[in-house]
């Protein structure tokens, strides 16, 4: 078939044709937030249900066509970048919140469903989707469930995957399958939700979701701490871990703070600069928690971990301590930041960031290095600003380097070369940093069965 025959039988698959094929539209959806590779997609299709997308999956395979699925194209992988003439496939109109079990505290969507859409559904009835972070505004939650978005809530509610009950998916053969059925109790052999979850779309594509919701936090108190070192920030994990449970337990070093504040929308917390900060966020139910807060911080500069803090007392202050911490990459945006997501075992971590900066300071002294967080689990987020009058080709040159230096660094504390975001094109040629030759050579055991013409986002995640 050749680009017109193909694009005339997409239209049929589809209600009202809904296929885009203006240039500034397959700019617009053949690309997410990397900046790497050109985005050269064929078409842009809108499928509303599942029974479309099972039709444009089965073509696809007749016609030997590839394609790559479009949530909020919010990932940093080029995960669902179309660079190859690929068709895109975004799920923007399959947004609806299907069906919702007050019993059940369960809520079935469809895979365009934006993140704070569920999260605002689940408000109004009184109950709570804990998964969150920056891009909750447009993430969409098939994107979320692809790469296991995890956030700023792990440490307390765990990942993506921790919330979902069943799955609706479209494997890379044209079938449909209905997975775990919303089954808390289900031992009956694999549980290829966790297939799917993770998966980037490479397996198939996930087109509805139940999801699991829980209770709504009670008096969400923020506590920002200003700590004399790096080591400092297990220090304080582990004094407040032992009485109180946290829900969330980020930091940001000095270099952050001082771009935050530069950019105008937020205050210092307080008048002492620290090299590095922490921010701890918790349930105050009672007086005696609060109490406790404080007792433990108090602790914390006595023994010199703690230059000085301050403790939100109501929610404006909270959401504006919260944006010392989120404004950052809106604050680095214009100074064209490499970006590097990357984790190990939280016990690890300051080893793990010294030994980074210093090879990168080492060979790169020009470069400023930007260090923020969820060090609660162990989720480092590497940002390297470009220096100005450096062009952006000798700079991403020679972050190319970087890579090679910050994934020997991860391999040799046997982390993970990607935390969050997923493995794409950008971090497919260093997935052997995380990931053994055996388990590769399953992986491609496992698409093979799923997908055997290579058709489900082909060049992404594995080979």
């Amino acid at each position: 078939m050749n680009p017109e025959q193909i694009i005339a039988t997409l239209k049929t698959l589809v209600d009202d044709g809904k296929v885009l094929t203006d240039p500034a539209d397959l700019e617009n959806y053949g690309k997410d937030w990397t900046k790497i590779y050109p985005p050269k997609p064929l078409a842009i299709v809108f499928p509303k249900t599942t029974g479309q997308v099972q039709a444009l999956v089965k073509f696809a395979n007749e016609a030997e066509v590839a394609l790559v699925p479009s949530g909020g194209r919010t990932g940093l992988s080029a995960g669902a970048v179309a660079a190859n003439g690929e068709v895109v496939v975004a799920f923007d109109y399959m947004n609806q919140i299907l069906e919702f079990s007050a019993s059940d505290r369960t809520v079935h969507c469809q895979a365009g469903v934006i993140t704070e859409q569920l999260q605002d559904f689940a408000e109004d009835k009184g109950l709570y989707y804990p998964v969150d972070f920056a891009s909750a505004g447009s993430s969409q939650l098939g994107g979320n469930l692809s790469t296991n978005a995890g956030g700023i809530k792990v440490i307390r509610y765990g990942m993506s995957r921790d919330w979902v009950a069943g799955l609706t998916v479209v494997t890379g053969k044209g079938d449909i399958l209905e997975l775990n059925k919303d089954l808390e109790k289900n031992n009956t052999g694999y549980d290829l939700r966790h297939l799917f979850i993770g998966a980037e779309g490479t397996l198939g594509f996930i087109t509805e979701a139940t999801m699991k919701l829980t209770r709504q936090p009670d008096n969400l108190t923020v506590l920002v701490l200003g700590l004399n070192d790096l080591t400092n920030t297990m220090d304080v994990l582990q004094t407040f871990q032992k009485s109180i449970d946290l829900t969330a337990y980020e930091f940001f070093s000095h270099q952050a703070m001082q771009h935050v504040l530069a950019h105008g929308q937020v205050q210092a917390p307080f008048e002492a600069e620290a090299p590095y900060y922490a921010l701890l966020e918790f349930e105050a139910v009672s007086d005696q928690v609060m109490d406790e807060a404080m007792s433990l911080f108090e602790q914390c500069v006595e023994n010199g971990w703690v230059l000085d803090g301050v403790i939100s007392q109501s929610e404006t202050q909270a959401r504006n301590l919260w944006m010392l911490r989120e404004g950052i990459s809106e604050s680095i945006a214009p100074r064209t930041p490499y970006k590097n997501d990357i984790s190990v075992v939280v016990s690890k971590v300051p080893e793990f960031l010294t030994e980074i900066d210093a090879v990168v300071t080492e060979h790169y002294p020009d470069f400023e290095i930007i260090w923020f967080g969820h060090i609660g689990d162990g989720n480092l987020h590497l940002n390297i600003l470009k220096p100005e009058g450096m062009a952006k080709e000798d700079f991403f040159e020679k972050c190319q380097q970087v890579n090679k230096w910050v994934f020997e660094i991860v391999e040799r504390h046997q982390g993970s070369v990607s935390a969050e975001h997923g493995v794409g094109m950008t971090k497919k040629p260093y997935l052997q940093y995380t990931r053994s030759e055996a388990e590769i050579a399953y992986m491609r055991g496992i698409k093979q069965v799923f997908d055997p013409n290579g058709i489900m986002n082909p060049g992404k995640l594995i080979d």
